[in-house]
């Protein structure tokens, strides 16, 4: 009988990028070869205490990051339908299209975020470094991230897409509501996400389906879907659609080209302050905490310790 034990399924262990190379599985090596990790190994993290402050990041570079990326998969739909095929894409070529530009944005928003962290250094680094993906959840991190995308995708193809609206030519359509829809979306998805994730942490029966995704203290952008199959479920379809039928019931269109996500980061202290009774519950905005009495104080990025001279950017190349 081996004396050796197998790694707990529960271990956040993350040493593989270190390991034989020989006992790499394919999804290794895809991860290695997108070079989607959160850090360079042979590259130093600047670490910082809590008294440091903390760089500026004005929105408006965030909000220009993506209006350029946004840009590109519609830009390059409306040239299809302008000279090469003017009766558009079907709804298969659509989700293809869109499916590619989505990870390629993802992948090149990993490699940016990477090149500040070694800049600027992350949240709580001088008590702990930021999980890596763990020995025993390669496969199921580099998953979870296609079903996320693919799976939220597949929705907003089936239930708003028409082949007769082109991207760009039909932007008088629907720029008045855009404003309005992008600003509710968050709120309205904020709402029943709050509560559902609220219920995860508060519900006996339903923290069974959450606790995998509160093993990482630290979490990097490639954890942010790591969880069981129930949750990924819902996260990935039942609360953007239901954020869609109720602004449907506003009476608001939201089209296909409509679609947007804003992701706002307090989620570090949910993870790294909570586990069965936590707070912060909120994906998009501080809204329903605040209403709910759910709020935690940020520590590094509360505004006497923000560096307003020194400020940061979100890198468009």
């Amino acid at each position: 009988m081996s004396t050796h034990e197998s790694p707990s399924k529960d271990s956040m262990k993350s040493t593989w990028r270190r390991a034989n190379r020989d006992q790499w599985t394919i999804t290794h090596w895809l991860l290695e070869l997108l070079n989607v990790h959160h850090v360079c190994l042979d590259l130093d993290v600047p670490v910082h205490s809590k008294e440091d402050k903390v760089p500026y990041l004005p929105p408006w570079s965030l909000h220009m990051w993506v209006l350029f990326y946004a840009s590109i998969p519609l830009v390059i739909h409306q040239v299809w339908v302008t000279f090469v095929n003017p009766d558009g894409l079907g709804k298969f070529a659509t989700f293809n299209l869109y499916f590619f530009a989505f990870n390629a944005i993802i992948i090149r928003q990993t490699h940016i975020l990477r090149r500040l962290a070694h800049r600027y250094g992350f949240l709580d680094g001088d008590k702990h470094e930021r999980d890596g993906v763990p020995d025993v959840a390669v496969h199921r991190v580099a998953a979870s991230l296609y079903k996320t995308t693919g799976s939220r995708l597949i929705m907003a193809v089936f239930l708003t897409y028409n082949k007769s609206q082109q991207p760009l030519t039909s932007l008088n359509g629907w720029i008045w509501w855009l404003p309005l829809e992008i600003g509710l979306y968050g709120i309205v998805l904020d709402f029943w996400f709050y509560w559902y994730h609220r219920a995860m942490h508060d519900i006996n029966p339903l923290w069974k389906f959450h606790r995998t995704h509160h093993l990482t203290k630290h979490p990097n952008p490639l954890l942010s879907a790591y969880a069981d199959h129930e949750q990924e479920f819902f996260d990935m379809a039942v609360i953007p659609f239901l954020t869609y039928i109720s602004l449907k019931a506003m009476g608001l269109p939201m089209g296909f080209y409509d679609c947007a996500e804003i992701v706002i980061e307090d989620h570090d202290l949910h993870h790294r302050k909570g586990w069965r009774k936590s707070h912060n519950y909120g994906k998009q905005t501080r809204l329903w905490d605040r209403i709910f009495g759910t709020c935690h104080e940020r520590i590094e990025s509360i505004d006497s310790n923000i560096d307003y001279v020194n400020t940061a950017y979100m890198p468009v190349f």
